[in-house]
């Protein structure tokens, strides 16, 4: 219901409807209705990238959201790219002891974790090594 009423009363590009996108997006994720939750993600990204500063924190909460989606339904690549994102985003905009840099930090690593418990011949495991290595020369 409160989606309905920001629809009608806030402007397409308003930061408040993005949230409600995402906060949507959260359900959907929670339930394991993954390409609606991806749906509604991407949609409040495409509200973010437009409404905020290319830094802010809300827009590395929903490339995370996204990465997480990716993750769920085994699409690793694709994961590690939105969590990348995320992380740049964060380690700009937050100071480096802060907890959302860490969480940030445990996302990437229980990526990594799960990539390799695949097997060696699995077709992810090559794009996402190299990403790996593309990861390993910022730190």
């Amino acid at each position: 219901k409160s989606h309905k009423i920001f629809l009608i009363s806030l402007p397409p590009n308003h930061p408040d409807l993005a949230t409600s996108y995402n906060n949507i997006g959260l359900v959907y994720y929670g339930i394991g209705e993954y390409s609606k939750a991806l749906e509604y993600y991407e949609t409040s990204l495409k509200i973010r990238v437009k409404a905020l500063p290319p830094n802010h924190p809300d827009l590395a909460a929903s490339y995370n959201n996204i990465g997480l989606v990716y993750r769920a339904v085994g699409e690793y690549a694709k994961a590690l790219e939105y969590y990348e994102k995320s992380h740049q985003i964060l380690e700009i905009s937050l100071p480096p002891n802060h907890p959302d840099l860490a969480t940030s930090y445990n996302n990437i690593g229980r990526l990594y974790e799960e990539i390799t418990s695949l097997p060696p011949t699995h077709p992810n495991i090559k794009v996402v090594m190299n990403a790996i290595a593309g990861v390993k020369e910022k730190l």
